[in-house]
């Protein structure tokens, strides 16, 4: 990314006077601005720099504007993938506006260009790329809490497993089974059973369920003593 705390904007094309206009207005708004006029070079220029938002011409020499957003948005990094694009068009026609939006484009701007409009339509397309960005950590940060609930919840099921007895008590004269599922990863119930010194055998139910994974957890690092 360039050095600046200020959104980048890529202006694409080939006519030189259009250029020093649309970099003039871009920097009057506050804008950081580079410039290229033709679309191998744009290319060039966004995967090694990326800017915020890139200003393209239709109509450019060698690869044109559709054929520079279909090679920009199956690049293989996402971040490069999606930049908003905003296509500039010198026909006024629906044909034209189709066009640039069948093309990959997010919004587009007939010459000549109107300051207004083109400001307007460069500010609604930061904000939604900084919208989306902002989402994009809100799913990180989603993700990484599930993996820690799931990696939390798998060391409990561990210790719980661990408590309940592998194998039925010998009674003499008794045939003892017993199965154990719970629903979700930690049940809060477990069981056992005790030999006493006087020849009886304790059985205990620990109950648990019902009251959530903290309550699961807590019944099964601390069963009944």
């Amino acid at each position: 990314m360039w050095k600046t705390s200020r959104a980048q904007i890529l202006v694409v094309d080939d006519d030189a006077v259009s250029r020093k206009i649309l970099a003039q207005l871009l920097a009057s708004a506050g804008y950081e601005c580079r410039e290229c006029e033709d679309g191998t070079e744009a290319l060039e220029l966004m995967r090694a720099q990326q800017p915020s938002l890139l200003l393209l011409d239709f109509e450019l020499p060698g690869l044109n504007g559709a054929e520079v957003l279909k090679s920009l948005r199956s690049d293989s990094d996402p971040a490069i993938a999606q930049i908003p694009t905003i296509m500039l068009t010198g026909h006024g026609s629906e044909e034209s506006e189709v066009r640039c939006l069948q093309s990959g484009a997010d919004d587009f701007v007939t010459k000549p260009v109107n300051a207004a409009v083109l400001r307007a339509r460069i500010e609604t397309q930061l904000r939604l790329r900084s919208m989306r960005r902002q989402l994009e950590r809100q799913n990180d940060e989603l993700e990484e809490w599930r993996r820690n609930l799931e990696r939390d919840l798998a060391a409990a099921q561990l210790t719980q497993q661990s408590l309940i007895p592998q194998k039925p008590p010998t009674i003499a004269g008794w045939e003892v089974a017993a199965c154990y599922r719970p629903v979700i990863q930690v049940g809060g119930d477990i069981y056992g059973w005790l030999r006493m010194k006087d020849g009886r055998i304790l059985f205990w139910i620990a109950d648990g369920t019902g009251h959530g994974a903290i309550m699961a957890a807590s019944s099964t690092m601390n069963p009944p003593g």
